[in-house]
């Protein structure tokens, strides 16, 4: 009993003094609202780990963002999707905070972002301002929050990096107070056995195994037989008070007999290992069912700096005969810990539950180059475009063809290419290569066209076809009407949509010049406001332009009356 105090009490004083690395007095919160969180740093996210915190705007956008510490801003990126309108400032502690998803600017950064905008004509942009050229004062607006970009709601993503290497850390180090007194929730536990010829409750494939909360608030795991090198994982979430959220854990812990096998946290990490998570993670599981499972093993490939501590890898062998105490320890930043203790008998028996990886006559090395030709296509896999070896299933159809399943992750880009000579020069401007959905619905992917063949480069496994897209983009006005006086109007707005291969630019010009037109793709709204006053006569004439990513291009001209 002792020792394994010793042993908590030595993980959770290591905790905290990684945490005291960091200055604690030196930023102020962005906002002055209460932080609560719809997201922390280092959740599990698709092909990557959330580098910063999401703070919810008590749903709605135009909150006041305040500079977290005297600075200058070093960046201004503003896109359809990603952080949408994002603001990056460095701080002379050699910091730099970022905030992301924003609605607009401070009036200055605004008038500062709309002159460039109106100067390369896009609204997509991206500017590198001098050292000192926009300074900003620690408590001073910045920014009003919003809902850009590929924001599914009204938040703040907030982010600190480091200056110099660029790696985010968890932005609850530097001192930022959110409400936890909640344990993380544990769903559900696996086992796997991970050798030729290891078995886990007599079977030789992944194991549920199911759990019972004890009077002290810890789970324990039915007992476990198994034999030969085993690995285990779990999916669970964390709460923090006042949100119902189901955000990512802080840091996990494998405990056996007493020993430290597994320890790693999510203080930080490097955007050039994010889309190892899919190692982190059963990816095949994901791909089936939706849920990520973080293993508490290291698999081949998996190249993350998140552990702290492995001991063979993570992975137990179990001898014939013998007993081991496996124990889970999963914390989230405040400490608040949730246990779960699994008792492995080691246990020679008969495998009643067998499974054979599915063999064709495909067999990829994943440290080597790969090359296929399916006929309609050919798929040319780069060394390393995965993780692990396997049987890739390979189908050719009428007019499709299929590159295995979406439970294999690539960790880069492959091509696939289409032969495109049967098709005549006017119809290949229409053409475009889609990777067909669930639904069997075509789904654009950049198609380079040269001759006659059509190349895609993807990290999406899945099937794949050549698409027409034959119909121009839609375009209507949203909140006014033909001829229309719109003297109290403070913007006026379009819907703009492709049914297709989407949307890929649109302009708009007012009177002969051109305007700034904000595309918020989640709506298919494009808004012009009326601040910019590039207004020069009553009567004005707009015109649109959209055009799809295959080319076809469609043009509304309307008028209207503004004193």
């Amino acid at each position: 009993m002792g020792r394994t105090f010793l042993i908590l009490f030595l993980i959770y004083t290591s905790a905290i003094l990684a945490q005291d690395n960091y200055p604690k007095d030196t930023f102020r919160s962005p906002l002055d609202i209460p932080l609560i969180l719809a997201g922390t740093f280092g959740e599990l996210r698709s092909n990557h780990f959330h580098s910063g915190i999401d703070i919810k705007t008590q749903q709605r956008q135009g909150i006041p963002i305040y500079a977290i510490g005297d600075g200058t801003v070093a960046r201004i990126k503003i896109s359809h999707w990603g952080y949408g309108k994002a603001l990056y400032v460095a701080h002379p502690s050699g910091y730099t905070s970022v905030y992301g998803h924003l609605q607009k600017f401070s009036p200055e950064i605004e008038t500062y972002v709309k002159q460039l905008q109106y100067q390369k004509k896009s609204y997509e942009i991206e500017m590198f301002p001098e050292y000192g050229e926009i300074k900003v004062e620690k408590g001073k607006i910045i920014a009003y929050s919003g809902n850009s970009g590929g924001s599914s709601g009204p938040h703040l993503h907030f982010e600190v990096r480091s200056s110099i290497s660029e790696k985010p850390t968890n932005p609850l180090l530097y001192g930022m107070e959110v409400r936890d007194a909640t344990n993380p929730s544990l769903i559900g536990l696996y086992g796997y056995p991970l050798s030729e010829n290891a078995q886990l409750n007599q079977s030789n494939i992944k194991s549920q195994i199911n759990f019972t909360k004890q009077k002290d608030g810890t789970f324990l795991a039915d007992k476990v037989t198994a034999l030969g090198s085993i690995g285990f994982g779990f999916i669970g979430f964390d709460r923090q008070d006042l949100a119902a959220n189901k955000n990512g854990v802080y840091s996990v812990r494998q405990v056996v007999n007493g020993k430290v096998y597994t320890d790693y946290d999510f203080e930080s990490f490097s955007f050039t290992e994010t889309r190892y998570i899919n190692t982190l993670i059963d990816y095949d599981h994901f791909g089936r069912y939706k849920q990520r499972i973080q293993k508490v093993f290291k698999s081949p490939g998996n190249r993350l700096s998140i552990y702290n501590k492995l001991v063979n890898d993570g992975k137990i062998v179990v001898n014939d005969g013998l007993s081991y105490k496996v124990e889970l320890l999963i914390h989230d930043l405040e400490g608040n810990l949730t246990k779960v203790v699994i008792p492995v008998e080691g246990k020679r028996q008969q495998i009643k539950i067998k499974g054979e990886p599915k063999k064709t006559q495909n067999y990829v090395i994943a440290k080597r180059p790969n090359n296929y030709d399916l006929g309609l296509a050919k798929v040319y896999f780069p060394s390393n475009t995965f993780y692990e070896d396997f049987y890739l299933d390979l189908k050719e159809g009428r007019d499709t063809v299929a590159i295995h399943n979406n439970r294999v992750p690539a960790h880069r880009n492959f091509t696939i290419t289409f032969d495109v000579s049967k098709y005549s020069e006017e119809e290949r401007k229409q053409l475009f290569i889609a990777r067909l959905d669930k639904n069997l619905k075509p789904n654009y992917t950049s198609t380079f066209k040269r001759g006659t063949t059509f190349t895609t480069r993807t990290r999406n496994l899945g099937t794949y076809t050549l698409a027409k897209d034959t119909l121009t983009p839609k375009i209507r006005t949203k909140n006014f009407k033909h001829k229309q006086w719109l003297n109290n109007y403070r913007y006026l707005s379009l819907l703009i949509s492709d049914d297709l291969s989407g949307i890929d630019t649109y302009s708009a010009t007012l009177n002969g010049q051109w305007i700034l037109m904000e595309y918020e793709p989640k709506t298919k709204t494009l808004t012009y406001n009326f601040d910019d006053k590039i207004l020069d006569k009553k009567q004005c004439e707009l015109k649109v332009i959209v055009k799809d990513n295959v080319g076809n291009t469609n043009t509304l001209e309307v008028s209207f009356y503004r004193k």
